[in-house]
């Protein structure tokens, strides 16, 4: 049975990270249709979450995304925003993975509330941008790792 190599990235899983462009990993995150999120319980356990992709992402170190204030993830970055965020592609014989550690900052700010609100929200938030279930989730990295083909490599966030 051949597989169509149309579905599998092999030059982006074989090159080296240091070789890679870090445009190719912006593209790569830029096209996943879910991110997963990590925050840290009380007891120092993580706690990962599955999410709809950033509102909006800066370079490879700022990803803003839209929750729920009243959610388990909230109470947990407000008392420790350490944080990774976690974005994937399951091939049909290769899987790549990207993860990024840093820090989630909760932005309540209605400023910033109504920048990334979106038609469609009101269904999740009624009182729409000033509802106080809605909240942004300001994610900052401050290092990454991609994995590709049983490889993993540390890459730098700097611009």
């Amino acid at each position: 049975m051949a597989f169509p190599a149309a579905s599998i990235d092999y030059n982006f899983c074989q090159q080296k990270i240091k070789m890679i462009n870090p445009e190719k990993i912006k593209r790569f995150i830029g096209k996943r249709k879910v991110a997963f999120i990590a925050s840290v319980d009380d007891e120092g356990c993580p706690n990962v979450k599955a999410m709809l992709p950033p509102r909006k992402i800066e370079g490879l170190t700022t990803f803003y995304f839209s929750t729920n204030t009243s959610s388990i993830r909230v109470q947990q970055f407000r008392v420790k925003p350490n944080a990774c965020i976690y974005f994937y592609r399951k091939g049909l014989i290769k899987y790549q993975g990207v993860m990024l550690k840093g820090t989630m900052e909760v932005l309540e700010n209605e400023e910033i509330k109504k920048r990334f609100w979106r038609f469609g929200d009101k269904m999740f938030y009624p009182k729409g941008v000033t509802d106080p279930d809605y909240c942004i989730l300001k994610f900052t990295a401050i290092s990454g790792r991609y994995y590709c083909d049983l490889k993993t490599e540390n890459f730098s966030v700097e611009e």
